[in-house]
């Protein structure tokens, strides 16, 4: 079914889902200096939902996802995570809020000096409490057993290939079990075979652990692969959302640009 709206006739009407809202992005506007990088930005997360934001480099992607977790501050506009209106939340509360939400960097952003166990440990040691009565070393053996690397568990990460620092930092993400988690470029810098294996491995974590997850990338291989729904970010705005085969066959030529 599709959805006329003011920017394009391919966007998939949303159903009247009874899955519960996660992120809710309304009107949402950053600028940096005289470059307005989101221009009244919205976007819905459900519950269990693969959302892919599909744009060029520059366009905003990471930009929003900082906006989520708050590295960024939105200029104006709604943005709510988990039912929490992140703007508005104190740092212990955002602390809080963080522990929900995990975040797989595009570099995966691991310790150097560290094991992979410490690396995994680290999130763990500052969210004790999460914890309950569980032992960490079980914790830790659990998310690496989740992405395949339980042998690597006392690697320093210079040991370990561009495909499996992804794995851990999946892992890392993963540990405290998050209601969403969000990713920036899962798929940059690796081979097509190590993406498709990551595109895999994040259905697999979608399932196992009951995520929702929000992707930004320019890949529309990957796009195709993980994404229930995808949103084009273009000219700072939803410009079209829908399911990746819908968007496929738009005839609106800034759509069509992603396809070729």
């Amino acid at each position: 079914m599709l959805q006329d709206n003011s920017h394009t006739d391919t966007a998939t009407r949303a159903p009247n889902d009874k899955r519960d809202i996660l992120i809710s992005v309304k009107n949402l506007h950053k600028s940096f200096g005289d470059n307005h990088v989101l221009r009244g930005f919205d976007l819905t997360l459900y519950d269990e939902e693969n959302l892919m934001i599909i744009g060029k480099s520059g366009s905003g992607k990471s930009v929003l996802l900082k906006c989520i977790i708050r590295l960024n501050i939105p200029d104006s506009g709604e943005l709510m995570v988990l039912g929490k209106n992140v703007p508005e939340l104190s740092r212990e509360e955002m602390d809080r809020l963080r522990a929900d939400v995990g975040f797989l960097f595009q570099g995966s952003a691991l310790y150097d000096s560290m094991t992979v166990r410490e690396n995994l440990e680290f999130p763990l040691r500052r969210h004790l409490d999460r914890l309950g009565t569980d032992d960490i070393d079980k914790v830790v053996m659990e998310a690496l057993e989740s992405v395949g690397l339980a042998h690597a568990i006392d690697l320093m990460p210079a040991e370990l290939s561009g495909g499996m620092k992804r794995r851990v930092a999946l892992a890392r993400t993963i540990i405290l079990k998050p209601k969403i988690i969000l990713y920036d470029e899962p798929s940059s810098g690796l081979d097509p075979i190590t993406a498709k294996e990551i595109s895999q491995l994040i259905l697999d974590i979608q399932k196992q652990y009951k995520t929702a997850s929000l992707i930004i990338s320019h890949d529309m291989d990957f796009a195709r692969i993980i994404s229930n729904r995808v949103i084009m970010l273009i000219d700072g705005i939803n410009y079209a959302s829908g399911t990746f085969d819908a968007l496929s066959k738009s005839q609106d030529p800034k759509i069509k640009a992603f396809f070729k």
